[in-house]
């Protein structure tokens, strides 16, 4: 009897998420084909199809296998019982760390895979708002926070500070994957975190 094609044996779905996630890491979301990902995952076509139905499904899949990563790490910045700054440049040591070990030093998946490709993808694109908009909430919280313990400085608000927090965050990933370093990027944060700190 003649054997059916398919999966390999040896599949590991978590190994073949991150592989195809350096596929559209290096690559982009746009010039990333079907192919590359079968290749990466080591499918063919017919089970990337069963699985996945479509790029954009795979990019899903491989966002929140990274989302899913990053995000206790984060969180455990953003819960931490320190004063505001403190807490700030936990979370900017927190990205430091992520955009260095776990990205090597390539900055945010959803910066650098599919930002630029969203414009033409309208469901990658709502993929990338949504988990901006996450981070946005958890700088908000910070800041309301710091707020009624007097921690900012007058005349700002916690959402004109959140703004500016989450605003820096974007900036490190892409500061970071145009080469800048993680010590002049420490300056950076500093400085702007003094602007919002009381």
């Amino acid at each position: 009897m003649a054997k059916t094609r398919g999966r390999p044996r040896a599949f590991n779905p978590v190994k073949a998420l991150h592989a195809m996630r350096e596929v559209f890491w290096h690559k982009g979301y746009a010039a990333t084909s079907l192919d590359d990902l079968c290749a990466a995952a080591g499918m063919n076509r017919p089970s990337l199809y069963n699985a996945f139905k479509e790029k954009a499904e795979v990019f899903k899949a491989v966002l929140d296998d990274y989302v899913a990563e990053v995000k206790p790490l984060y969180e455990k910045a953003f819960l931490a019982p320190v004063r505001y700054k403190e807490a700030l440049l936990l979370v900017y040591e927190t990205a430091f760390n992520i955009y260095l070990v776990h990205t090597k030093g390539l900055g945010c998946f959803m910066i650098g895979a599919a930002l630029t490709d969203s414009t033409r993808d309208a469901g990658v694109a709502a993929m990338i708002l949504e988990q901006l908009r996450k981070m946005d909430r958890g700088f908000l919280k910070l800041a309301q926070a710091a707020e009624r313990r007097g921690e900012l400085r007058a005349g700002v608000t916690p959402e004109q500070a959140a703004i500016l927090c989450a605003s820096i965050h974007n900036a490190i990933s892409v500061r970071m994957r145009a080469g800048e370093t993680v010590d002049d990027l420490r300056c950076y944060v500093k400085q702007a975190i003094n602007i919002i700190c009381a």
